[in-house]
């Protein structure tokens, strides 16, 4: 699979969840190959912003999509990486605001 067959696989499960990709494809398209790179290496998609352990049990949490996307989405209109962002978003409706990392800092790779 390729990042374009990804893309195409995701939008039509995420879309009627109200979730959309980033319409930046220069930012959404590196970031799924990083998703597919990530399935290679670790055997799971772990979220490509983040430092995944490596072993599932502790990465469960930012696999993506990450268990901190819907309250991401909800309150910032974007997910931490801002793959997954809601119509606001895209339209520029919304202003375009960091979203800080809510996973605990015991389980934060440095």
């Amino acid at each position: 699979m390729d990042a374009k067959q990804l893309y195409k696989m995701l939008k039509k499960a995420q879309e009627p969840k109200g979730y959309y990709f980033n319409s930046d494809m220069d930012m959404t398209m590196p970031l799924l190959e990083s998703l597919l790179t990530n399935k290679e290496r670790f055997g799971y998609m772990a979220c490509p912003c983040r430092l995944a352990n490596g072993e599932f049990e502790a990465d469960k949490d930012i696999v993506c999509p990450c268990t901190y996307r819907e309250e991401d989405v909800k309150e910032y209109g974007a997910c931490f990486c801002a793959l997954y962002v809601n119509k606001e978003y895209n339209d520029g409706t919304i202003e375009k605001e960091v979203v800080p990392e809510r996973r605990p800092p015991e389980k934060i790779i440095f």
